[in-house]
């Protein structure tokens, strides 16, 4: 079929907000090649970042029960969610997978509701259910960032952008509010500040609570103000790291909505966080961002933003199952990585904040031994 016909496309991205956020090159590379109205299906968890992103013209929200989602399905919506893709009257669907994601189960929400053609990568043959089937390669021939790996399944069809940068609408007008909480909790916003980042949503990806701490009293001593943030669910591991690290660490945890949380990002000089979506926030907003991050998945690390990637091995406990996954683990993570710590944090940090254009400068003094800094 000829996909410049297709002006009513269904985007499928059931996973989380930092998934949906490296979808959305790909994403406006279909509303601008083919001048198409774009609805996203996508998950509870992702559904307050969409407003924020330019290319989606309407959402619908369902958790799919194959993927780790925070709500239960139940049997009755998976048919009204049919009925209500085909009411729409789709051109077409194109699924958003990771590589060890199997597309089939949601390719057959769009197949049941009528749409003629269905692009996603595929391990096997779907035959009709994948009718626009691209050969899944990753990871057993080559590993490709996120961004690129979506953007490369829409060239297939066809659509391609000038910009493959992440994307989110700041509202600027918010940080005067922001920055009036920021001073009343007691940052001095006169002085150099930074936020971090604890909270996931997987126990495997947890930087450990006692390292946060000495990470954040070295940051402290190096200079800077510490912020927290995190959601509401996560307001007493910010509030015990608050009061651990010390006197100039403040705790926002629930303190900032999503919109007003991403302003904050925009807003700061740099963010140290673990691997979750607020890295990819950054990213979208042009943040540099330390990141500890799990062995978990390599495609997802900060896109086209100065970054600093420390790695830690996950604990074998809870390592995944998924066999995609376990072959990474033999191949790529098969080598001890020893745990980032205070020191390895604190020279990123002064090694992102020395590039030209920060909007702080380090404090004198700490020395220079750095990993390398990554704009993916």
């Amino acid at each position: 079929m000829n996909w410049q016909g297709c002006k009513n496309i269904l985007c499928i991205r059931p996973d989380n907000m930092g998934d949906l956020i490296m979808s959305g090159p790909a994403i406006r590379a279909l509303k601008e090649s083919f001048g198409a109205r774009i609805t996203l299906l996508t998950s509870t968890m992702a559904k307050s970042i969409t407003p924020m992103i330019p290319e989606i013209d309407e959402v619908m929200i369902y958790d799919v029960p194959w993927v780790n989602t925070a709500e239960a399905g139940e049997t009755e919506a998976f048919y009204n969610i049919i009925a209500d893709i085909k009411s729409k009257d789709f051109d077409a669907a194109v699924i958003f997978t990771v590589y060890s994601q199997n597309p089939q189960p949601t390719a057959m929400l769009a197949y049941l509701a009528g749409i003629p053609n269905i692009l996603a990568y595929c391990r096997e043959n779907p035959y009709q259910l994948i009718n626009n089937w691209v050969p899944e390669k990753e990871p057993y021939d080559l590993i490709k960032h996120q961004v690129q790996r979506d953007l490369d399944l829409v060239a297939t069809i066809g659509a391609h952008t000038n910009n493959n940068d992440l994307s989110l609408n700041v509202k600027d007008n918010l940080w005067p509010a922001i920055s009036t909480r920021l001073n009343q909790l007691g940052v001095d916003l006169t002085k150099p500040w930074l936020l971090i980042h604890p909270g996931v949503s997987e126990q495997k990806r947890e930087y450990p609570f006692k390292l946060w701490v000495e990470a954040g009293k070295r940051l402290m001593d190096d200079g800077y103000q510490l912020v927290v943030t995190g959601a509401a669910s996560e307001r007493l591991l910010a509030g015990r790291l608050a009061a651990e690290i010390g006197a100039a660490c403040f705790s926002t945890a629930g303190l900032f909505p999503l919109k007003e949380f991403v302003c904050l990002v925009k807003n700061s000089a740099l963010l140290v966080s673990v691997n979750t979506g607020t890295i990819h926030i950054a990213a979208a907003v042009n943040t540099p961002v330390v990141v500890l991050y799990a062995q978990t998945n390599p495609q997802h690390t900060p896109w086209k933003v100065p970054h600093v990637v420390l790695p830690f091995a996950v604990p074998a406990h809870l390592r995944s199952r998924n066999e995609v996954i376990q072959y990474v683990n033999r191949t790529l993570y098969n080598q001890p990585v020893a745990m980032p710590d205070a020191e390895a944090i604190s020279n990123a940090v002064k090694r992102l904040l020395s590039l030209p254009g920060s909007s702080i400068q380090p404090s004198p003094g700490i020395p220079d031994e750095n990993p390398a800094i990554a704009a993916s």
